[in-house]
């Protein structure tokens, strides 16, 4: 395995994304010479910058000079003229999950992994280790927020060393980690895998890297989520002398920890856990019967490491949520307007089921952006399913993020999906699809921009409409 020794002077191919910000970031920390180029300028960059970092904008094959190492995210097209400099010189190309697994080295790593959660668990498992004392490590999709303000994506500590492990073009099997907590093994990114099959396959052998040791554990520790029957599946197949599994759960009998139900609490949430005669309540930032599975896979985790249950669950109590996982971008004329992430069918209903315990009497109002146009065809009567559980549903244009376009899937197939008749309508382009989902809603409704793609910054454009409304009214 790569060494951050060997790195020497490390440029980074698209270091604006938020996984190969962390990356730079981190390798800035521990003192690597570290620059990088993204096709646009933003805040992000600025982060980067201040940290030290050498950013250009824009790419040029001649950003690779005096580089040792590139690395590369797998939305980088060999196409690219500074990968193809870097091939002609003969450079050392690592993916983002290979320098990634240079952080770890010498750490005891925690690596969250799954289709859904891994981001808000890995935030989850962070924050609790920040306030239990333990100083961590961690790199993260998405912004970390505890009860302090913004802790980013990234942080360099002297302690455990929390990733984020991407299932999707099957990188996360550059680690090695002690601990391992996989949220759910539903099938996805089957452009990649090809079968589901292959999809699970590619969990098994994630658990099969987890090693030891772990403090008080024979050999390496895999959590796993026993109310979905894919984790399920893995816990059976990934079990072997020197690897300690525990699994967790609402509805599974056999799960050896027990989650409870979502309750209110003050101003939040919270849900009880059990293990092992160890009872502790955690409270959530956000609702969801999801959230609190991820809360107790984030407490099981620090239990294991050796916090007391009921330390661990006032440490995780300091978590406040994470970039685009229910993100509130603010009220105007009586209409909440909230961001998230969600782009799988089941993140989808989860989060609409969620929303709905938050809108109370109020509508539910949903602008998806669809992820992929292979995610879009293989998934289309399950979004549809999904959607239907929404009061008024807009889907804008495909966002194609690594794919080409394909001419034959358009999010039409979506709304057709929609079991309600006349529930949801196709608005191709976004802004368009912004200002009808605005109009569309009346104080007390709920308005949710939803989707992995550019959808996030309309959240801004449906508020100002809003505003603009208001001020008619006055």
């Amino acid at each position: 395995m790569t060494g951050l020794a060997d790195l020497g002077r490390v440029h980074l191919v698209g270091i604006g994304g938020v996984g190969m910000s962390a990356v730079a970031l981190l390798l800035a920390a521990r003192g690597v010479p570290v620059s990088g180029s993204d096709a646009h300028d933003g805040p992000g960059l600025d982060a980067l910058r201040a940290a030290g970092v050498d950013v250009r904008v824009g790419h040029d094959a001649s950003a690779v000079d005096g580089a040792d190492t590139v690395v590369v995210s797998s939305a980088v097209r060999e196409t690219n003229p500074e990968l193809a400099a870097a091939r002609a010189q003969g450079l050392a190309v690592l993916h983002r999950s290979q320098a990634l697994a240079a952080l770890m080295a010498g750490r005891t790593t925690i690596a969250v992994a799954g289709a859904h959660g891994k981001t808000t668990t890995s935030a989850m498992v962070a924050v609790g280790l920040v306030h239990a004392g333990a100083d961590p490590s961690f790199a993260i999709g998405g912004v970390v927020v505890d009860d302090t303000g913004r802790l980013g994506g990234a942080r360099d500590g002297c302690g455990p060393f929390v990733a984020e492990a991407d299932e999707s073009d099957g990188s996360f099997l550059a680690y090695a980690p002690q601990v391992a907590v996989v949220t759910n093994v539903e099938p996805d990114h089957l452009d990649h895998y090809g079968t589901t099959e292959a999809f699970e396959q590619a969990f098994v052998e994630f658990a099969q890297r987890v090693t030891g040791p772990v403090p008080a554990l024979p050999g390496g520790l895999l959590v796993v989520c026993a109310d979905d029957p894919g984790a399920a599946r893995l816990a059976a197949a990934a079990a072997r002398p020197g690897l300690t599994i525990v699994t967790y759960g609402a509805s599974s009998p056999d799960a050896q920890v027990r989650v409870g139900p979502v309750e209110p609490d003050q101003d939040a949430w919270s849900v009880a856990v059990t293990w092992s005669g160890a009872a502790a309540r955690v409270r959530l930032a956000a609702p969801g019967a999801h959230n609190a599975l991820n809360a107790a896979a984030a407490w099981t985790v620090l239990c294991a490491l050796g916090t007391d249950p009921d330390d661990a669950a006032q440490a995780l109590g300091h978590f406040r949520g994470t970039g685009r996982r229910f993100e509130d971008r603010g009220t105007v004329d009586g209409v909440r307007v909230v961001d998230d992430y969600a782009h799988h069918p089941t993140e989808v209903a989860a989060l609409l089921r969620a929303a709905r315990t938050v809108a109370g009497a109020g509508r539910v109002l949903v602008l998806f952006q669809p992820h992929l146009f292979s995610r879009t065809k293989q998934f289309a009567t399950q979004f549809g399913q999904a959607l239907d559980l929404a009061d008024t549903v807009v889907v804008t244009a495909v966002y194609a993020a690594r794919e080409d376009p394909d001419p034959q899937v358009t999010s039409q197939l979506l709304v057709d999906a929609v079991p309600t008749t006349a529930k949801a309508v196709y608005v191709a382009d976004r802004y368009d699809a912004a200002h009808a989902v605005a109009a569309a809603a009346r104080s007390g409704d709920l308005v949710l921009t939803v989707g992995a793609g550019d959808v996030t910054d309309l959240g801004p454009v449906v508020l100002a409409d809003l505003a603009a409304r208001g001020d008619r009214h006055e």
